[in-house]
Parts: C-alpha cells; structure tokens; sequence
C-alpha cells in the first residue's frame, strides 16, 4: 500500500473573477522507499501540492492518506503530531529558528517530541555530520551561508524516525557536490522505507528518483521512469 496518497485533490484560492486553480484533479500515490521528483514550470502547483501533502493546507476537494489515515478526519492535535513525528519538510525559505543554533534547529523537533535533550543532540549532531557542517553546529542561521542554511534544514527533516520527506527545491542554494551529499542522504532516507516527494527543477536531480511526475496548470501531464544517470547509479550502488 502507498504511503503517500492524494486523490483527486483540488485546490482554488480567491472566488469568482480572482479564482486560482492552484491544483486540478491530481493523483499520486507514493510508495514507502520510493522518491518521487515532482517538476513543471513556475506556477504550475508543486509547492501547494507539497504543502497540501504534508497537512499545511487543506485541499478544496479530494482526500489525502497518509499510511492509509484521512487527513480530513484527523483533528488539529493529529494533524500536529504527524507532522512532529512522520514529516520531514524542507522548504524554500529554509524556516530555521534564528535563535537557535544548527544543532539546536536540528534537534528541536526530537525534544518537542519527548526525546531527551541530550539524544537529540546526538542524533542531531550525527544528521549535520552527514551534511559536513560539524564545525558549524553551534552557529547560529545569520552566521551560515544560504548553503550552509540549506544543509541544515535538510538535517532537521531526516533527522529522527521519519516516514515521509517533502523537500521543496532541497538543492537549489547548493553547489554540486554539496547538492550531491543532500541526495545521498535523502536517497539512504528511501533505503530505510522513508516515502519522499521532491519538487526541483533540476533535471540532474530528478534523475536520482524512482519516478519523475510532471505539473503544467495544476495537472499531471505526464509521469515517467527517468534514466539514472551515471553519478545516480554510482551513488545508490554505495547505499
């Protein structure tokens, strides 16, 4: 069974004259250990789906399961605690707490969720590790570059026991090889069962999912199987 499922899901903001069609009649079904790569132009609906996804909007129409559960018959408190426990979200504008340091945006959503203070920041440490930001754990978000801010929201959202990534352009403020180490690791994500939604409009990256799935206006026009490349195929051959 999916994880991931979105049915027939809609979304319109405004009313009469000023209607959006955000989203159109949209399916998805995402498998446990599979990494979807969602692209289409500016403005064709990939970061609403992904925020509908992930519980932080509601849809206009249709239904949305996550590990077979409505959101629609979840309560608010359910719906927080998904997000706290099962959802790693990576978005655009990174959203780090600036008076916190990497380590500590890092940990943050371990100690809300009740892991001892000193677990998480073990675990916290081992995530931006991963990232090669070590020495820059107890830095605080306006003394990082955006890349280095990037990282560690990336961190924040695999770090812990999480069963489905949404990343929004996770590699967009990265060089290659810093862009590269962030795949690496949400691909090891997929090989422990994680469930991930990627939107990105690099097309070397989308070349590391399982399936490639295409936005024009709100709809999916296309999906496809994209052919690995080389630098995807040597990656997973090390996972």
């Amino acid at each position: 069974m999916s994880f991931l499922e979105l049915r027939r899901v809609s979304k319109s903001y405004g009313e009469g004259a000023t209607e959006v069609h955000a989203l159109a009649d949209i399916d998805l079904s995402v498998d446990r250990g599979s990494l979807v790569a969602v692209m289409g132009p500016s403005g064709s609906g990939k970061s609403t789906l992904l925020t509908i996804a992930g519980s932080l909007e509601k849809p206009t129409s249709g239904e949305v399961l996550i590990d077979g559960a409505s959101l629609e018959t979840m309560s608010h408190n359910d719906k927080a605690r998904l997000r706290r426990r099962t959802i790693g979200y990576v978005f655009q504008d990174f959203n780090l707490l600036a008076g916190l340091t990497a380590v500590e945006n890092v940990s943050l959503p371990l100690e809300l969720d009740g892991v001892q203070a000193r677990k998480a920041r073990v675990e916290g440490m081992s995530a931006l590790e991963e990232l090669g930001l070590a020495d820059r754990a107890t830095h605080y978000p306006d003394e990082l570059s955006g890349g280095e801010r990037q990282r560690v929201a990336i961190a924040r959202a695999v770090v812990g026991e999480r069963h489905l990534l949404l990343a929004d352009e996770p590699s967009g403020a990265l060089d290659s090889t810093n862009g590269e180490a962030v795949m690496r690791m949400i691909l090891a994500a997929c090989k422990q069962g994680v469930a991930a939604v990627v939107v990105t409009h690099d097309a070397q990256l989308a070349s590391w999912a399982d399936r490639v799935v295409f936005l024009r206006d709100g709809r999916v026009v296309d999906q496809t199987v994209p052919p690995p490349s080389p630098e995807s195929l040597l990656e997973r051959s090390k996972l």
